[in-house]
């Protein structure tokens, strides 16, 4: 069975929250996933584990239809980048560099 991270957000609350407001919370998983990357394997598992929860949970918001594609997209490369970026080279560091806009939009 599969741990449940995020059991508040995964129920309502990250329902009503802005698509801006989602990735900007799954880019801060992203940037403790680098932090984490080289420090401690079980924190850094941890972490991406939540991160991938959270792209989880976006995906499955039907208002996002349109964006399903973009929101795959970046799912898929911060996978990359969790098992060291050997398929596109992804960074956690290019990933910050994406999620950041997102926290500054309304």
């Amino acid at each position: 069975m599969k741990k449940i991270f995020h059991k508040k957000l995964a129920s309502k609350k990250w329902s009503q929250l802005s698509l801006a407001k989602q990735l900007a919370n799954i880019g801060s998983e992203v940037s403790r996933a680098g932090k984490w990357q080289k420090r401690d394997r079980d924190i850094f598992m941890g972490v991406a584990e939540r991160g991938l929860e959270l792209f989880d949970i976006t995906l499955k918001d039907v208002r996002w239809k349109s964006r399903l594609r973009e929101i795959a997209r970046a799912r898929e490369v911060f996978c990359d980048a969790i098992l060291g970026g050997k398929e596109y080279q992804t960074s956690f560091k290019d990933l910050e560099k994406y999620f950041l806009y997102w926290g500054y939009l309304p």
